[in-house]
């Protein structure tokens, strides 16, 4: 298991999403690209693209999101898209850019390829 946020965490995200291949995304999720500035102790930059998250941060994203790492924690770890509306209301999570591309992510249906993949991550993951 790696730290969540820390560079061999990122090193086994890299590993798993090579392994993964095509998730085979339905187009609403396939064409979100997202930038993430998670700011705290575990503080990184990371992108969703293509269904898979990556290290850093892409020019090709049309929205970025600001959120602490231990709300970040909290909302990978449940899967609870409520608690991640409930961030947003409380000022937790900033959102610049194109607002109904990160809203599109809460009724996304994730591909059973994807969901596999992020159920290996959750597996490596210590948070």
């Amino acid at each position: 298991m790696a730290k969540f946020l820390s560079q061999a965490w990122f090193d086994q995200v890299n590993e798993l999403n090579a392994q993964a291949g095509d998730l085979n995304l339905p187009p609403n999720l396939a064409s979100i690209i997202l930038n993430a500035s998670v700011t705290g102790e575990q503080g990184a930059n990371l992108y969703l693209k293509e269904g898979k998250i990556h290290q850093g941060s892409t020019p090709d994203a049309i929205s970025s999101v600001v959120i602490d790492d231990a709300t970040l924690s909290n909302i990978i770890s449940t899967g609870d898209v409520n608690q991640a509306i409930e961030a947003f209301m409380m000022g937790k999570i900033r959102i610049d850019g194109d607002m109904t591309q990160v809203m599109a992510l809460q009724s996304a249906k994730p591909s059973q390829e994807q969901k596999a993949l992020f159920k290996q991550i959750l597996a490596i993951t210590e948070f």
